[in-house]
């Protein structure tokens, strides 16, 4: 990945998973986040990334959210398409968010005016339930917590579904190295 990173053309947009990577579900550390930065800023590489699965990997929005923090910590520019659609069981809602991380005031305020343009022109009025639900559970604290408990409750029987997948592989002698599926 990142030799291929390395190859990309100055100013090309690269697509990044935030976390639950698709399709091999598997994360980069910390470190390797920290090297994926090291290449698109040498390169001038402008990160889109998708949040489609946020808390899916460790049950923590915060832990899952590593990577992408890391890049807006260190004042990188980009793009994020966060969607709530999975993590909150909102199929058919297409509930989500656009954030376009700017260097400046002006800067965003041009962004805004695209973004604008290309809502009006595509769809103008968006369907309001899952994006309502979404706020309703996100704004009241209780409903919320119970929301972040069950993330983890999810998580886990993902995590523990993985972890029977390969153990299913290696127990019946199919070739390769299946420990990505767990990683």
């Amino acid at each position: 990945m990142l030799a291929d990173l390395a190859a990309a053309p100055a100013g090309s947009t690269v697509l990044l998973h935030t976390c639950a990577h698709n399709p091999t579900g598997v994360d980069p550390s910390k470190e390797e986040w920290k090297q994926i930065f090291e290449v698109c800023k040498k390169n001038k590489l402008y990160p889109f990334f998708d949040t489609a699965y946020q808390g899916f990997t460790s049950g923590s929005l915060d832990d899952d959210a590593w990577g992408l923090r890391y890049f807006v910590d260190n004042g990188y520019e980009m793009v994020i398409c966060q969607s709530f659609a999975k993590v909150m069981g909102l199929y058919g809602e297409r509930t989500g968010a656009l954030h376009v991380v700017c260097a400046d005031k002006e800067t965003a305020e041009k962004v805004l005016s695209q973004v604008k343009i290309l809502i009006r022109t595509n769809y103008s009025s968006p369907p309001k339930h899952g994006a309502r639900i979404a706020s309703i559970i996100l704004n009241n604290p209780e409903m919320r917590a119970e929301w972040l408990k069950q993330l983890v409750d999810v998580t886990k029987r993902m995590n523990d579904m993985r972890q029977a997948l390969r153990a299913a592989l290696e127990k019946s002698g199919v070739k390769g190295d299946w420990s990505h599926i767990t990683k």
